[in-house]
């Protein structure tokens, strides 16, 4: 498994479909992993800290860990079928519990925990993206701090 850190979501062209990219911690390879507009705002709402006048679904599923005293201790992207993502999520209590990646990472957010990808997942659909094309990858990151969660709303 591989240590992932998220860099943002954004909507992709024509299509209008949200996706969510994660990078190898230690690596050069990037996963999109396309996801849902509520996951996507999610996702967003908790990278830019906006903390909801109501908790949102991720947010009560965290207070509902906290009081029953168990942590997410981390998030496995476990495998890739038929284009389908899958995830598991491992608890502090020994309790592993499958899940979509997109709900994954947005609880991850909220509760610190750890994301990998199986090598396997990063190797069928990793990007790998060489240093010289890092200014890319930058631009993509500027795109993604002018963007706000309201920007994954559902299209008519």
């Amino acid at each position: 498994m591989k240590q992932m850190e998220v860099v943002g979501v954004r909507v992709e062209m024509p299509s209008n479909q949200p996706i969510v990219l994660l990078k190898e911690t230690d690596g050069d390879r990037y996963l999109p992993i396309w996801i849902g507009a509520v996951e996507a705002t999610a996702i967003a709402f908790a990278q830019q800290g906006v903390l909801p006048a109501r908790p949102l679904t991720h947010d009560l599923f965290r207070d509902v860990l906290e009081a029953f005293d168990v942590q997410l201790r981390t998030v496995n992207i476990t495998a890739l079928r038929e284009g389908i993502f899958f995830a598991d999520l491992v608890f502090s209590n020994g309790a592993e519990v499958s899940a979509r990646p997109s709900d994954s990472i947005a609880l991850a957010l909220r509760t610190g925990a750890s994301i990998f990808a199986s090598e396997d997942v990063l190797d069928e659909a990793g990007v790998a993206i060489p240093d010289e094309q890092e200014d890319e990858v930058e631009k993509f990151r500027e795109f993604l701090d002018t963007i706000s969660p309201e920007d994954f709303g559902r299209a008519t």
